[in-house]
């Protein structure tokens, strides 16, 4: 395969995933976010300490692996302008600051135990992926079958949109009043504020206006599976066409692209949404999710889905970004279902804690950054024409 030289370009793809893991070593090493306190000591005083008394082979390996995707990810996002030798120095060096910044950090927390045994165990991390990746960078990011799959299947700007849409079955574990109704952070800060502050805020709203009773009279319209019914077919179709909308029409011995490509977000999203019901609750709620309305909402998307790709792109960006407002809109309006306060009590007793926050916080934004992403398209589209028009 002839590697052009546009396709040498540094990998935004890589990048961006770098910043992403980043992201979740620095929550996995300061979450919960709490019990700050200090002891008089210097953040650095775990530097010289003795190795810890009781060490544990798995704690150690967590910690070995951990950092390795890190180290993998500095090595692909520096290339083509540092590789071999130079880009192994770096992911060592940024796996050590990184994480000796983290150890430092959690000197003043009180849930955490700043150990240099952790920093020399994450350094080794993100050395051992990066001398593991630096010899196949060439080959994984200008030859490889991911690469070719990228520029064949995906326009040549597509690298935010492919990681959106490789993040929609994680923000789809977490549990939500109806399924996939994520982008609920407007209500729980709107909860979380004083009721003078709320009385304060409804103050300033016309009194005819009645807002505080909108989420009853609006709940009262339609039956909740109804409503589940709308929320989930609004997500779903707005995640299957952000992720086809910068497809090519036709892909190299594929045929439908675009509706395999679908057919199989919606496949992981549901089996990353079991697998993560049956880890994080009992057995009994593994697919207490697929309730009727959800079903037919996952129908209703499908056939939406399957049936839009021979619409302009156009179009297909307005109907998503209307997609997401419509489920923005109800998820924070409709009245929660009180029955969700159980299934949300018991994935809270589940383990991974860790990931338990991150994967909330995924939920609430997911939304909100497609729809950003949608409103920057829509802008340059019409920059772009509005160019094409004054020129001509």
């Amino acid at each position: 395969m002839t590697i052009k030289q546009w396709q040498c370009r540094p990998s935004a793809f890589s990048r961006q995933a770098l910043g992403a893991c980043a992201a979740l070593v620095v929550y996995g090493s300061l979450y919960p976010f709490s019990g700050w306190r200090s002891l008089g000591l210097s953040p650095f005083a775990y530097l010289t300490d003795p190795l810890p008394q009781y060490l544990t082979v798995f704690d150690v390996v967590t910690n070995v692996l951990g950092y390795m995707p890190l180290g993998a990810l500095i090595v692909l996002a520096l290339y083509p302008r540092f590789h071999g030798m130079l880009a192994v120095g770096a992911a060592l060096l940024g796996g050590a600051l990184l994480s000796g910044t983290m150890e430092a950090i959690q000197t003043y927390l009180s849930t955490r135990v700043a150990s240099n045994l952790d920093l020399a165990a994450n350094a080794f991390g993100a050395l051992a992926d990066g001398v593991l990746i630096a010899p196949a960078t060439s080959a994984l990011l200008d030859r490889g079958l991911l690469r070719r799959i990228r520029f064949t299947w995906f326009e040549r700007d597509a690298a935010y949109v492919i990681g959106l849409s490789a993040l929609w079955p994680f923000a789809a574990m977490f549990p939500a009043p109806y399924l996939f109704g994520g982008g609920d952070l407007p209500r729980v800060l709107w909860d979380n504020l004083d009721p003078a502050m709320q009385d304060a805020i409804l103050a300033w709203t016309p009194a005819a206006w009645d807002v505080e009773s909108w989420p009853d009279r609006l709940g009262a319209l339609l039956p909740d599976d109804a409503w589940e019914a709308l929320i989930t077919s609004s997500s779903l179709f707005a995640a299957l066409v952000l992720a086809t909308l910068l497809m090519r029409r036709r892909a190299p011995r594929i045929r439908a692209p675009r509706i395999r490509l679908m057919l199989g977000l919606i496949a992981v999203t549901l089996f990353a949404k079991a697998g993560a019901a049956f880890l994080q609750s009992r057995a009994g709620l593994t697919f207490d999710w697929a309730t009727d309305g959800a079903l037919e909402g996952i129908g209703i998307a499908t056939m939406a889905g399957v049936l839009s790709v021979s619409l302009p792109r156009g179009l297909r960006a307005a109907l998503a970004g209307a997609a997401l407002v419509l489920s923005l809109a109800l998820v924070n309006l409709l009245p929660v279902n009180p029955y969700f306060d159980i299934v949300l009590a018991d994935w809270r007793q589940g383990r991974y804690l860790h990931f338990n926050g991150l994967a909330h916080w995924l939920s609430w934004v997911w939304s909100y950054a497609a729809l950003g992403w949608l409103a920057s398209a829509a802008e340059r589209a019409w920059l772009a024409r509005r160019r094409a028009q004054r020129s001509a």
